[in-house]
């Protein structure tokens, strides 16, 4: 339709009531794009193609959160809990609807806002005891950081491996685990085991500061430290009972 000078082009939705609701999600009007996410015509494959749009206004993606016949779908569900015009009092209750790895998706994306990143961190990590076996090495393998942290203290030998061998893993993310009043028995042998972080000067502080690692471990890593580190650590750190005067008896011999 075209317009004269003195019309003013109006939303297809007030124009053409009738009017299809792919022809809504291709309107440059605000108005439609609203029309054509509450109507109930709206399937899995139009939701999605409005989710691809940008500009899309947060009153059309508060109107879709409330149209029951496509937030059945996974795909919406995950598409407009991470989009970036999302208000924030709908995509935060969406979150708690996820499964483990749609968080996952979530917690990665390079669009979602550092907030929401971390919303859905937390809340994966807060699922982590629900998951199988099978499904912590696989979450291990692809996730963030943080939540291979979390991994960590899953005291399954398999998760742990899969977590130390995560690109994304951190020194950091292992530091603030091994800060913590328990860890697996396993962790401080499996650290100091491993080519990439057995290498790093303050995990082998951390974990010569942990009650769980045995003997022959402590003796391992203190023959590898400068004496001026073991000394600090001895000084200035709160060691488990009798590993002061082991550290001090190595010290003695080297």
């Amino acid at each position: 339709m075209t317009y004269s000078r003195s019309q003013k082009p109006e939303p297809l939705s007030l124009r053409q009531p009738a009017a299809r609701v792919d022809e809504l999600i291709a309107s440059s009007f605000a108005e439609d794009l609203v029309a054509a996410a509450g109507n109930g015509l709206l399937n899995e494959d139009l939701a999605l193609t409005l989710l691809k749009r940008r500009d899309v206004p947060a009153h059309a993606l508060e109107a879709l959160a409330r149209n029951h016949n496509v937030m059945k779908h996974r795909s919406v569900l995950v598409q407009l809990a991470e989009h970036p015009r999302t208000p924030r009092h709908v995509s935060l209750p969406l979150l708690r609807r996820l499964f483990v790895f749609e968080l996952m998706q979530i917690a990665l994306s390079p669009a979602v806002a550092a907030d929401l990143k971390l919303l859905a961190e937390e809340t994966l990590i807060g699922k982590l005891e629900t998951i199988s076996l099978g499904e912590s090495i696989n979450l291990a393998r692809r996730c963030s950081a943080a939540v291979a942290g979390a991994l960590l203290l899953r005291g399954e030998r398999q998760a742990i491996e899969a977590a130390l061998q995560n690109p994304r893993m951190t020194e950091t993310a292992i530091l603030k685990i091994l800060g913590k009043p328990d860890v697996p028995v396993m962790l401080p042998s499996m650290l100091m085991e491993h080519p990439k972080w057995s290498l790093r000067p303050e995990l082998q502080l951390a974990v010569l500061r942990r009650v769980e690692t045995p003997e022959v471990l402590v003796r391992r890593i203190v023959s590898k430290m400068p004496k001026a580190s073991v000394l600090d650590l001895i000084e200035n750190a709160r060691l488990p009972e009798g590993r002061e005067a082991l550290l001090r008896g190595l010290l003695s011999d080297a």
